[in-house]
């Protein structure tokens, strides 16, 4: 027989056991959320209303909910580009929630493109008048020129939904089936990078943009069968950055094509001037003018570095944004009289210091940097190239007779003699 109090030790330890598993079993407390403070841009209201959806997946009431800006209005995380740097035309998720504030909804309030704004106006009053859907386009160009912005404007002027979506987050074509079968009359599909469909997506996209049907495949094999099912008509409106990658069926099913062409100077001072003013700085026209110069051509990088210039002068000075202060702001980010950036000129460096000028290769251009080849090929070269500072040739890159004389370095004699077949 087991002792009485070897026995009230193993009851105290049943009980305790029982009020453990009734503990677990109960919800923990909760506690309220801190409040954080939100600041609404000028014109918007408190929980900024007017302004997209979230792309990041927020969903609540609070302060990164659906109506927010990012947490600084734009601080380095939100303004610094997948490429690293501040003059970058890539925008990450953060910056695209703020151009979303500043992006014109109609045709009219569209800065530059003017041919490309004229043909627009045409195909969409012609629909509107006709009573169907305009042609399907596509918009080619560069990145960072206001493609996702007409495409927003084409449903506008339209009066229909917009669907937003990209290539590559459609894997599969029932991915893409999805989309198409929920889609109402005169509904307005966007797919930004089109160029980088999967092809069974590719291949579905062909009939729907002809006959307005997909063929949905039931079952593999010798059994499987084709179930044709019918889509509302809509307009898709497909945007790629690299045009030439596209296939030429999916291409010649655009009624309408645009391409996109670098801003002029002009046109950017009138961006600055509307950024600023629905942004709430106060700038002076020298600050416009030197801002649109270093802006690379490119909307985003004009309302990029109108930010950080606003930053510096509401830390540093009295807020007004004057040409000698936008000066001093940007040489402290490292942007030069032209537009290019540290990354640019560690491009141009390395080109004529380490390589003699060229030919090199794009792999040790980049491993002489420290960046990735990809980030060379698509941020820094394409400006350097369309400014005359570097050739690309079958042999590698080559730094020109400008890139020599930008880094006030004397170009060699060579430079001067004529190419040979060899060369």
């Amino acid at each position: 027989m087991s002792d009485s109090s070897d026995f009230l030790t193993r009851a105290e330890e049943a009980e305790l056991a029982r009020r453990t598993a009734d503990q677990e079993r109960e919800p923990p407390e909760t506690y309220p959320a801190p409040q954080v403070p939100f600041r609404a841009l000028p014109g918007e209201g408190a929980m900024g209303e007017g302004l997209p959806h979230d792309r990041g997946g927020h969903r609540g009431d609070g302060p990164r909910g659906r109506h927010s800006l990012p947490r600084d209005l734009g601080g380095p995380r939100g303004d610094h580009s997948p490429g690293g740097s501040i003059i970058s035309p890539l925008a990450d998720g953060d910056e695209r929630v703020i151009e979303g504030a500043l992006r014109p909804k109609r045709l009219d309030d569209f800065v530059g493109q003017p041919r490309v704004r004229e043909q627009l106006n045409l195909l969409l009053r012609s629909a509107l008048r006709r009573g169907r859907p305009p042609d399907h386009v596509l918009l080619s160009g560069p990145p960072g020129l206001g493609k996702t912005t007409i495409a927003m404007i084409i449903a506008a002027e339209l009066g229909a939904p917009l669907r937003i979506t990209s290539g590559p987050a459609i894997e599969r074509a029932g991915d893409l089936a999805a989309v198409l079968s929920t889609l109402q009359e005169g509904e307005v599909v966007f797919i930004d990078e089109i160029h980088r469909l999967a092809r069974p997506a590719e291949e579905m996209l062909y009939l729907a943009m002809e006959d307005y049907r997909v063929d949905i495949i039931v079952g593999k094999g010798p059994g499987a069968t084709a179930i044709p099912l019918d889509i509302a008509p809509f307009t898709l409106v497909g945007a790629t950055t690299r045009a030439g990658l596209l296939p030429a069926p999916l291409r010649d099913r655009f009624g309408f094509t645009g391409h996109l062409d670098l801003y002029q100077p002009e046109e950017l001072g009138v961006i600055v001037r509307r950024s600023a003013g629905l942004l709430g700085v106060k700038i002076e026209e020298g600050g416009v003018d030197e801002l649109a110069r270093r802006s690379r051509g490119t909307p985003r990088i004009a309302n990029r570095l109108l930010r950080r210039v606003r930053d510096y002068a509401e830390v540093r000075a009295d807020g007004v944004v004057t040409k000698e202060l936008t000066r001093t702001a940007l040489e402290l980010y490292e942007v030069d009289e032209l537009g290019l950036d540290r990354l640019d000129r560690a491009v141009l460096d390395a080109l004529i210091r380490r390589f003699g000028g060229g030919p090199v290769g794009l792999s040790t251009l980049a491993v002489a940097v420290g960046e990735e080849a990809e980030t060379v090929e698509v941020v820094a070269e394409p400006f350097l190239v369309r400014h005359g500072m570097l050739a690309r040739t079958p042999r590698g890159r080559v730094a020109t007779r400008a890139g020599w004389e930008h880094l006030g370095l004397t170009p060699p004699a060579s430079l001067d003699l004529p190419t040979t077949l060899f060369d």
